[in-house]
């Protein structure tokens, strides 16, 4: 059987393994293997990204930063992001993936300890910047680093597995981050960085071995580039993953700040509102792939789009708290869900060619880090435009939604859904 690669870079050429000719991992090896890349998407995701959220009040009640300049910080992790996407095969080609990935878990780590210190809004751009750059990383390079390594009738459950750790960081970071903010803000940032120093280090020795060899998932199936650009099929599924994915921009941004302040109910509501969306985020990716592997990715894209529209326009026409709770905890399935979902689509575009799998699969990632760079400045510019009208910013996530789900009416002319490449 060949392998089946989702998620990651053809350089596994010569950096990763396949399942044919790979030495065959214990059932523990495997376990080993998953939490190294939970480990990596919980600290470079969960907390680099989504703990910059609960902060947003602070950050503005005890004056570090303005209101307007905090929201640009927030959307400075996504530009980084992109260009982490963007030099990710790079790297993982040059020194290895195993290495790039250790080695951004420690870049993680240093840029928390640098936002303890707000020494000017340039400074905390600048960090806030190189997490996104090994967020980035992180997200093409780690699940294609470990799959090869399981056996393929357990890999959707694999992949779940390690994009789980976006939703234990998010509730990690809505439980931990209000407890730390009793002893500061800066002691807040410093505690991040020792749990990212700790996930780092559990998890170094954790990594699947490097192979020298070339691996034959690459000249089994040697799918010609063309396919990847050619294809219509594929290029509706980078648009609508870009689109999903910029969605997810306002809830991640403006949520807490919307509870907090918005609607005037305290920096302890908005934490625990926050804490819904971890729930929901630690849900979505089993869940979303169970959907997956029953009806397809592509039917699974169209019904959770579907709801997510719902979801983001209940926020936008309801004051009461307790439905706000349960569109917040639907809503947190979205953003680490679709990734799983994204992964299963681009299985069903390209059966049986792996390598085609990783490079459609780097793209759509950037593709989609691209179009959340955009949303994240587009938002923040609408924010300050309209004078801080959180629920515009849902609304705008519901209108990107409908067009991705409106998009999906073009399989139609092909119900089949899937090419093949020659």
């Amino acid at each position: 059987m060949h392998s089946q690669n989702p998620v990651g870079d053809p350089s596994h050429a010569t950096h990763a393994t396949h399942a044919t000719h790979a030495p065959s991992a214990t059932r523990a090896e495997v376990w080993r293997y998953i939490f190294a890349g939970l480990s990596a998407s919980l600290v470079s995701i969960g907390l680099a990204r989504f703990g910059f959220t609960p902060l947003i009040p602070e950050l503005i009640h005890q004056h570090w930063f303005s209101t307007s300049s905090v929201i640009y910080l927030g959307a400075a992790n996504l530009a980084g992001y992109l260009i982490g996407a963007l030099i990710a095969r790079p790297i993982g080609g040059r020194i290895g993936n195993q290495r790039a990935l250790r080695l951004m878990m420690l870049l993680i780590t240093l840029t928390f300890l640098a936002c303890a210190f707000p020494l000017s809004l340039a400074w905390y751009f600048v960090w806030r910047l190189l997490s996104g750059v090994a967020g980035g990383v992180v997200m093409v390079l780690v699940a294609g680093t470990i799959l090869p390594h399981v056996p393929p009738a357990s890999r959707g459950r694999a992949s779940g597995a390690i994009f789980l750790g976006l939703g234990l960081g998010i509730a990690a970071t809505g439980t931990l981050i209000p407890l730390l903010l009793g002893m500061g803000l800066r002691v807040t940032w410093i505690g991040l960085a020792v749990l990212s120093a700790v996930l780092s280090a559990a998890s170094w020795f954790a990594w699947p071995p490097v192979q020298g060899h070339k691996s034959a998932a690459a000249t089994a199936h040697p799918a010609p580039r063309h396919v990847t650009t050619a294809n219509w099929r594929i290029k509706l599924l980078f648009g609508q993953y870009a689109l999903m994915a910029a969605s997810a921009v306002a809830p991640m941004v403006f949520l807490v700040d919307y509870i907090s302040r918005g609607l005037g109910m305290g920096t302890e509501y908005g934490a625990l509102f926050w804490v819904l969306y971890g729930v929901g985020a630690i849900v979505g990716p089993p869940l979303y792939g169970w959907v997956a592997d029953k009806a397809g990715a592509q039917n699974g894209m169209a019904l959770f789009s579907v709801v997510q529209v719902a979801m983001l326009v209940g926020v936008y026409q309801s004051d009461n708290h307790l439905l706000l709770g349960l569109y917040t905890l639907v809503i947190g399935m979205f953003a680490p869900g679709m990734v799983p979902l994204a992964v299963a689509r681009v299985h069903e575009l390209l059966p049986h060619h792996p390598v085609q799998q990783n490079l459609v699969w780097s793209r759509a990632t950037v593709f989609s880090a691209a179009l959340m760079a955009l949303a994240a400045y587009g938002f923040s510019a609408l924010f300050n435009l309209v004078h801080g009208q959180h629920r515009l910013m849902f609304l705008g996530a519901a209108v990107m939604v409908l067009i991705a789900l409106l998009a999906e009416f073009a399989r139609l002319a092909d119900p089949a859904g899937t090419c093949q490449a020659a």
